[in-house]
């Protein structure tokens, strides 16, 4: 039953506790702003906590498309935002350019020539590999592949370990969170939100702030808004090897393997349309395992650890819809971030704080706006 008396109001009310909604909220806190988060379940814990941390690189200076600019700013952002992270909470999320390795598998009709020449007109570091020079920097590859290219900006976190320290430096700014606090009505009067309302309370603010991921679509239909925001399933397998294998990422189109320094390794992911069943399936774990040992052989005798599911908002058209919310002054969404919600995290929170506190935007920002006709 609604509580009758209500939360004390805040500046911004933020909704959604995973990478994108944490950001925010650190980002607005550490500007001067009130801020309370609203998470139905735990802190981190869907799609930013699934995910395998891969962080592709990026050129301001030549981006020319919204994408990669978006890309090529969370790019700058990332050593700024875990030097910071770590000085505030002394937590490490693990960040470091390891390199990535795009392959090409035998019979593939593919080519790679297209995205090595997209990489150097973004300015992007590049380097075409030879049959030969793969052996030299992957030796447990399969033999059969020979053609690849190396990225050697390409980085990676620990998103768990990053979550971590989302929430210490959110809590050290003074971020009223609350975790288990599932929002369940948005109170309008005409054009402005008044409130939003949980199980037991309702929350007033000056700016709301919708980062609910694949459950974003639900809370806009409160307010007339149908944006499409469907969730895709994406399963992963983690394996313990004896030994480290290989230090660069290996990916082949929308699959990869990710090596820690620890010995483990990633295995992803899949992309499946389950609605919100957030669940692993026989076959496609058994498939993602028998992807990794056609690249690497040698994983046939890595130990299994564990596998799971996470759920990715997906967008039409690929790009994350971020901006004020048509008809309404005072509400604003980030969201839509299919896979690549870590890697554009940090440059979304500059984004949404630009749009809140009237700052100066990004010529290009203007793209990821919502139309009133979605």
């Amino acid at each position: 039953m609604m509580n009758s008396s209500t939360a004390a109001t805040r500046d911004v009310v933020v909704i959604g506790g995973g990478v994108i909604g944490l950001s925010i909220a650190w980002e607005l806190a550490r500007n001067g702003v009130s801020v309370r988060l609203l998470e139905q379940g735990l802190l981190g814990q869907e799609a930013s906590w699934a995910g395998a941390g891969m962080l592709p690189p990026g050129n301001p200076r030549q981006a020319k498309t919204t994408e990669a600019r978006f890309r090529s700013g969370s790019h700058v952002l990332w050593p700024e935002w875990s030097e910071q992270l770590r000085s505030i909470t002394g937590i490490d999320n693990g960040f470091h350019r390891c390199g990535g390795v795009e392959v090409q598998p035998a019979g593939s009709l593919e080519s790679l020539d297209e995205r090595i020449a997209t990489w150097r007109d973004e300015g992007v570091t590049v380097e075409s590999l030879t049959s030969t020079e793969l052996r030299q920097r992957l030796p447990a590859l399969n033999p059969e592949i020979s053609t690849g290219y190396f990225l050697p900006e390409l980085g990676q976190v620990r998103n768990p370990r990053h979550l971590k320290a989302l929430i210490q430096a959110c809590l050290s700014a003074g971020v009223d969170l609350r975790p288990g606090s599932p929002v369940i009505d948005i109170v309008r009067r005409g054009d402005k939100v008044t409130a939003v309302k949980t199980l037991s309370e309702e929350h007033h603010a000056s700016e709301f702030i919708v980062a609910s991921g694949a459950w974003s679509r639900t809370l806009l239909q409160r307010v007339g808004c149908d944006l499409v925001i469907e969730p895709i399933r994406g399963q992963m397998v983690l394996l313990n090897t004896p030994k480290v294998l290989f230090r660069h990422v290996i990916e082949v189109g929308p699959r990869y393997l990710v090596p820690r320094p620890d010995g483990r390794l990633l295995i992803g992911a899949t992309e499946e349309q389950a609605g919100f069943e957030k669940r692993t399936t026989a076959a496609a774990i058994a498939g993602l395992i028998d992807f990794g040992r056609d690249l690497v052989p040698a994983l046939g005798e890595a130990q299994f650890e564990r596998c799971w599911a996470g759920l990715r908002p997906y967008a039409p058209g690929g790009l994350p819809r971020i901006g004020r919310v048509p008809g309404t002054t005072n509400l604003s969404l980030a969201a839509g971030h299919f896979r690549a919600g870590l890697q554009l995290s940090p440059m979304t929170a500059v984004l949404v704080r630009q749009l809140i506190l009237g700052q100066q935007e990004n010529e290009w920002s203007a793209d990821l706006a919502i139309s009133s006709a979605t």
